[in-house]
C-alpha cells in the first residue's frame, strides 16, 4: 500500500529546530517508545543508525530523543536542555552509533528502555522519514507498522483461532473504524502481537474488555502521538 502525506507533513510540525528529521520526528519516536513502556523509564541505550549515527550530536537528536523519553512534546522548549532534565529525572542513558548499517532506513534509532519500578521493559526501533513523520518498525522483535497518527492499539495475545476477527469485532461495536491492522507471531499457535490504528479513540470499558479476555495477555494503547 502506497504511503499517502498530508499537507501538514509537508509543512512540517511546529517544534524546536533545527531539523524536522532530526528533533520532531525523534521526538515522536521516543513519545511512542514510553507510551509501550507505560511509563518515562529509568534506563535506556539509544542506538541511532546511518545518517543519524553520523549528525546526531550536531543536529541535536541526542537531545531531542531525552526530550521525547522524559515526555516533552515536539514543541517543548525545555528539549534544548533536555540532558540536564533527565539528570534531575534520573534517568540514565547511554547513546551509541552504528554508522553503515544497509538494511535499514538512513535515520533510525533503537530504543532499549527498562523502567526499574515497575519492572517493565521494551525494544522500539522507529524511523524518522522527514517532516515529523515517523514509523514504529519494530516493538520487542515483532515486526510492526504504525505512524503514530492515528490512535494505536496493541494487542498480545495467544495466537487463537478467529482471535483477529473477535479484536475487530469489538472495536466495530465501539463505532471506531479500523485503518490499518496487521499481527505478527512468534510461531503457530504462539503468541501474536496485533498492531491496529484507528481513526478514532476507544472508550475505556473497551480497552477493560479486551484486558479481561482470558486469551489476552496484554493491552496497550496509544492515544495519537504530538
Amino acid at each position: 500500500m502506497a504511503e499517502k502525506s498530508s499537507i501538514f507533513d509537508m509543512i512540517g510540525p511546529v517544534m524546536i529546530g533545527p531539523s524536522s528529521s532530526h528533533t520532531a520526528g525523534v521526538v515522536r519516536i521516543a513519545r511512542a517508545a514510553i507510551r509501550i513502556l507505560g511509563g518515562i523509564p529509568t534506563h535506556a541505550i539509544i542506538t541511532f543508525y546511518n545518517s543519524f549515527a553520523r549528525t546526531y550530536e550536531g543536529h541535536g537528536s541526542d537531545r531531542a530523543i531525552i526530550g521525547g523519553l522524559l515526555g516533552m512534546t515536539t514543541d517543548d522548549v525545555r528539549i534544548r536542555e533536555a540532558l540536564s532534565h533527565a539528570k534531575e529525572a534520573g534517568l540514565q542513558y547511554t547513546f551509541q552509533s552504528v554508522g553503515n548499517a544497509s538494511t535499514m532506513h538512513p535515520n533510525t534509532i533503537r530504543l532499549q528502555l527498562r523502567d526499574e519500578r515497575t519492572g517493565q521493559a521494551v525494544e522500539v526501533i522507529g524511523q524518522s522519514r522527514g517532516g515529523g513523520v515517523i514509523r514504529i518498525v519494530e516493538v520487542d522483535g515483532f515486526p510492526a507498522d504504525f505512524s503514530g497518527n492515528l490512535h494505536t492499539l496493541i494487542v498480545d495475545a495467544d495466537d487463537a483461532k478467529g482471535s483477529i476477527a473477535f479484536i475487530a469485532s469489538v472495536i466495530a461495536h465501539d463505532d471506531c473504524n479500523i485503518a490499518t491492522m496487521s499481527v505478527s507471531r512468534k510461531g503457530k499457535n504462539d503468541l501474536a502481537r496485533h498492531f491496529i490504528e484507528m481513526d478514532s479513540d476507544l472508550k475505556d470499558i473497551t480497552l477493560e474488555y479486551l484486558r479481561q479476555l482470558r486469551w489476552v495477555h496484554r493491552v496497550t494503547y496509544i492515544p495519537n502521538i504530538t
